[in-house]
């Protein structure tokens, strides 16, 4: 996404996670390359997101706060935590795009740790809840436009994990 909107360049995601690169692993707040934020532990970005939907709120801004992980992450507690705070905060300045490849780390979320339906899990804890295909554009662009509910709202993006790379 850095790349498409042109704040990195095809030569610097060559260098993603190497030495002295302003691509690490773990993103550092670089605001010239577009990454407003430091952060690394899972469940983190989060707990920075609903803080942001918040102060927008409190400044009256109109702004939407996206925050985007990875179905290993909801094994965190932080993930729970903020998840039970957002609509009780009425933050509906606030999507979550989870990518569902049932995958982490190190190895699939059913030998990890299986959380279950995130479907059901999210709506529990009163979130507008759209479950889409991940690769789908279209299907990603119309779960992404603004309703009159004034909820946060997750998209579970069913996704393949390396699809398209050998």
């Amino acid at each position: 996404a850095l790349m498409e909107t042109g704040l990195i360049n095809k030569n610097e995601i060559k260098d993603f996670e190497s030495d002295n690169s302003d691509l690490p692993g773990h993103p550092v707040i670089n605001r010239k390359k577009g990454i407003e934020f430091s952060n690394g532990s899972l469940g983190m970005g989060l707990s920075v997101g609903i803080g942001v939907a918040l102060a927008l709120k409190k400044k009256d801004r109109k702004n939407i706060v996206y925050v985007a992980m990875g179905d290993g992450e909801c094994n965190e507690g932080s993930i729970w935590e903020t998840a039970l705070s957002a609509p009780n905060l009425n933050l509906d300045n606030l999507t979550v795009i989870i990518d569902n490849n049932s995958f982490q780390q190190t190895g699939s979320n059913q030998e990890i740790m299986d959380i279950g339906d995130l479907e059901k899990k999210w709506s529990s804890f009163n979130w507008i809840t759209k479950k889409i295909d991940g690769h789908n554009p279209d299907e990603i662009f119309n779960a992404l436009k603004p309703t009159d509910e004034k909820l946060p709202k997750v998209l579970i993006c069913k996704t393949v994990k390396g699809k398209g790379f050998s």
